[in-house]
């Protein structure tokens, strides 16, 4: 399902029929309400009671972090109108290709079409509506003949009148066929006489012709004329422009749309359905023609035209946002029936308000996510058919179709839902995530427990759980389990932080599905990791761990165009319990019952029947939670083995370390051993770290050598500060030190060194060694993310030797400047100091996560040496 999901988030989109945005100065004299009706006058009143307008509202108030009222909507609306630069309308429109812009609706009230290619990434084309073209040029050449025959339309002759506008008509179109601006035409004869066209032959008695055209010079003489609703005339000139598009010689044939169904009360239903253009169809079979709108309520007569008419597409926009969700879900669905998916188009028919455009795209989205998903778990579709149909639906069709020679090049979201100053349509995709779910449980129908998970500030896992019914029955309502506010602030004992939340408010606990996998011990449980949103917004709460990965990981993608791998090497020893003569307050830890002649990658540390027996029974737990396991092996220490898992992205990769950690604690528990990620549980012998393995690609190539170095040049640049994350405890520093194969203190790097903090292994493959099991990971990749990102910055020398054995002046030819810290407070310290750091990570995280520590580090100094020992062993 992945792919499908990376496809509807990622796809641009081409908009190939919408209209142009208000002037600043006519906002005020439109209706908001209008963005998800086609009601006017007396009957918009009633749009706030009706299924699109509440949704909309909840999307809207989500992305500009209010309430979700109509009212708070307007104000926060009209806020972001005042910055500059059009910022509000440019992420509007994000996600946005190009827009084929109808600009024959609103005259001089709107922005030209030339204007909206600041909020795109290609430039916007035109489409040329045929009636207007028409009726300018009857408007300006009857004006001029009633004028010269004293304003009496008896005087005019008829006939002259028709050929020479005829003939300005035939003009302009001709222009419009050959002008590399304009890459479609429309008629909205739909709104004027109805589809019921005919065959042009009827149009051609001079006798009625000639009575039309007197009904023309009546009206300029009264009022002007401005619109061309003659049953004569307007079938006339339709024709006429089909004539001259589809037979214009050696050129690409532009595609004719038809506004068809849904519309304003100046529509005939009954006569906007697609079946009326039936003759039409036929006789231009060279004209490639689009019907607009799904043809909404007619969509599957319309899909019925586009499957048995090669000339004949489909378009399912402006149903988004006009119609009910599920409404929109029946339209694709409907679409899909007959209509080869390959001539489906969509588009926004956004006008006036960029939020036409904003709603359009997210809806549409969550729109194609849900129904695709539906078809790949029911097995009609496999995943590549589904992602290839959101591909044309949204980008290939209409360009090709358009003739626009655009690439597909995927959308890159550069912010966040629920930030005031941005906006990230797939995030705001919640049936996915139900989609997700729903297939995991068909697929695994002895589930019946899901532990919803989430890893805190001091890294401790912590969960709810609900049965399976409980799940599925409050996420399709798009309801939540609360958390208090105070949630990153515990201690492990439980004890808040001063300053970091309390007992006053709460957050949204939102499972992410994409991490759903079966969980350690018992085969009922299902595990998912969770990311918090803001309880009335659903704003992301920028102190969540693994939301801040999820940003650093989209802003690495926007910024520099790249994609990382990430790999763990955990490394875990195996203890027993010893409970004899220990006080009663705690449990004393012991090396596990293996030889003492084990030693790193030797058969003879695999000789003990329990503790393979142990060993084997986490590998194939790690399999059943589909976890690939590259390899494990004996590590120095006694009862200490190393499991290697990954690549995968980072947040996949993070997810699936914390659930490779739990299955090896919950295996070795049934095994009556304690599995501990301390990276000093006994001082005489060698310690555990939690080594982390990193490549990139750049824009999909491995980047080139200055790319990367640049990279891990940052990283090394803030490494003392980055250890305030990955060296997160006292005990940390206990492990590290010079010849200990630990990294060492020096802050340097070398290739296939690893006496160095940063192990360069073959090109972008780099690994990070100064982690231990303490550290969140989440934070941890946060920051060696975040300070890689930093900027452009020179690599010192490749360290190729032991750096404690070389000369001060060694060091120093090396560009080594800085040691690594050795305690707890001096990391603190780097990381209070350094402004490079807490600015890409954020003010409010760095001084969160150092209130959090300071405090657990003082509540942790009442501890005595082998009671905290054991203390934290019992916790890690």
């Amino acid at each position: 399902m992945e792919p499908l999901v990376a496809a509807v988030q990622h796809t641009p989109i081409i908009d190939h029929h919408a209209h142009n945005l208000l002037l600043p100065d006519e906002l005020s004299a439109h209706d908001m309400l209008s963005m998800t009706t086609e009601a006017t006058g007396s009957a918009l009143a009633h749009t706030a009671s009706t299924l699109a307008h509440i949704r909309a509202v909840k999307q809207l108030a989500r992305i500009l972090s209010c309430k979700p009222t109509w009212k708070a909507v307007q104000k926060r609306i009209d806020e972001e109108r005042t910055k500059p630069d059009d910022t509000w309308s440019r992420r509007c429109f994000e996600g946005i290709e190009t827009v084929l812009v109808d600009d024959g609706l609103d005259g001089n009230i709107v922005h030209p079409y030339q204007w909206h290619d600041r909020l795109t990434r290609s430039k916007c084309k035109r489409i040329v509506r045929i009636e207007k073209v028409a009726e300018e040029i009857i408007g300006r050449i009857a004006t001029a003949y009633l004028q010269e025959f004293g304003r009496s339309p008896e005087a005019v002759p008829g006939t002259e009148l028709r050929l020479r506008v005829m003939k300005q008509f035939c003009i302009a179109l001709r222009n419009a066929v050959i002008d590399p601006e304009v890459v479609g035409f429309k008629s909205v004869i739909c709104y004027r006489t109805g589809l019921a066209i005919g065959g042009r032959e009827i149009y051609q008695d001079l006798d009625q012709l000639n009575s039309a055209w007197a009904v023309v010079l009546q009206k300029c003489t009264h009022s002007g004329y401005t619109r061309l609703d003659d049953p004569i005339l307007n079938p006339f000139f339709l024709h006429t422009a089909a004539e001259i598009i589809q037979n214009i010689d050696g050129r690409h044939v532009k595609p004719l749309q038809f506004h068809t169904g849904l519309g304003d009360n100046d529509i005939a239903l009954r006569f906007s359905s697609p079946s009326h253009l039936q003759p039409f169809i036929k006789e231009y079979p060279k004209l490639p023609i689009v019907l607009l709108h799904a043809s909404y309520p007619f969509t599957r007569e319309a899909g019925y035209f586009a499957s048995v008419y090669e000339n004949v597409y489909l378009d399912i926009g402006e149903v988004f946002p006009m119609i009910s969700q599920e409404g929109q879900e029946k339209v694709v669905s409907q679409a899909l029936e007959l209509c080869p998916s390959e001539k489906l188009t969509w588009s926004t028919d956004g006008h006036w308000f960029p939020e036409t455009y904003l709603l359009a795209v997210i809806q549409v989205r969550e729109a194609l996510q849900y129904v695709l998903g539906e078809y790949i778990r029911r097995g009609t579709l496999e995943t590549a058919q589904a992602v290839q149909i959101v591909e044309d639906i949204l980008f290939n069709t209409s360009n090709r179709l358009y003739d626009l020679k655009l690439k597909l090049i995927p959308i890159q979201w550069t912010s966040e839902v629920g930030e005031s100053s941005s906006v990230t349509p797939e995030k705001s995709i919640w049936p996915h995530n139900l989609a997700l779910l729903t297939a995991f449980l068909d697929a695994n129908p002895d589930i019946t427990f899901i532990r919803l998970q989430w890893l805190d500030y001091t890294s401790t896992l912590r969960t709810r759980i609900l049965t399976t019914t409980q799940a599925v029955s409050l996420f399709s309502r798009g309801k939540f389990i609360a958390i208090v506010r105070a949630v990153f602030g515990l201690l492990q004992t439980d004890i808040p932080t001063p300053g970091c939340g309390g007992p006053v408010g709460e957050y949204n606990l939102v499972p992410c599905f994409e991490s759903l996998r079966r969980g350690p011990r018992n085969p009922s449980y299902a595990i998912v990791q969770c990311e918090f949103r803001e309880k009335e917004t659903m704003a992301p709460v920028s102190i969540c761990p693994r939301t801040c990965l999820s940003n650093i990981v989209r802003r690495a993608k926007a910024e520099k165009g790249l994609d990382f791998l990430v790999g763990f090497e955990t490394e875990v020893v195996f203890m027993h319990y010893s409970i004899p003569n220990a006080p009663e307050d705690y449990i004393k830890f012991g090396t596990s019952p293996v030889s003492h002649a084990h030693a790193w990658s030797a058969t003879r540390a695999l000789q003990n029947t329990k503790m393979m027996q142990c060993l084997e029974a986490i590998v194939v737990a790690l399999k059943d939670s589909d976890i690939t396991l590259q390899q494990f092996h004996p590590e120095s220490s006694l009862g200490q083995y190393e499991f290697v898992t990954g690549p995968l992205p980072p947040l996949a990769a993070v997810d699936a370390l914390i659930t490779t950690r739990d299955i090896i604690q919950n295996i070795a528990s049934q095994f009556e051993m304690r599995a501990t990620f301390h990276p000093k549980p006994v001082s005489t012998q060698p310690g555990s770290g939690q080594h982390i393995h990193m490549s990139m690609t750049k824009n999909g190539d491995e980047p080139d050598e200055g790319v990367y170095n640049s990279f891990y040049a940052g990283i090394l640049k803030y490494a003392r500060a980055i250890c305030a994350f990955t060296y997160p405890l006292p005990e940390s520093y206990t492990r590290t030190g010079d010849g200990l194969w630990s990294g060492g203190r020096y802050v340097a790097w070398g290739s296939l060194n690893r006496e160095t903090p940063l192990r360069k292994i073959e090109g972008s493959h780099w690994e990070v060694r100064f982690v231990d099991g303490f550290a969140n990971s989440y934070l941890a990749l946060v920051a060696l993310l975040g300070a890689g990102l930093q900027g452009s910055y020179v690599m010192p020398q490749d360290c190729t030797e032991d750096p404690s054995v070389l000369s001060g002046e060694e060091i120093e030819a090396l560009g080594i400047r800085e040691l690594m810290p050795v305690s707890v407070e001096e990391a603190w310290t780097a990381l209070e100091g350094s402004w490079g750091m807490r600015d890409v990570l954020g003010q409010e995280l760095c001084e969160h996560f150092l209130r959090v520590k300071r405090h657990e580090a003082e509540w942790m100094r009442r501890l005595d040496g082998e009671r905290r020992r054991n203390w934290l062993i019992e916790r890690y």
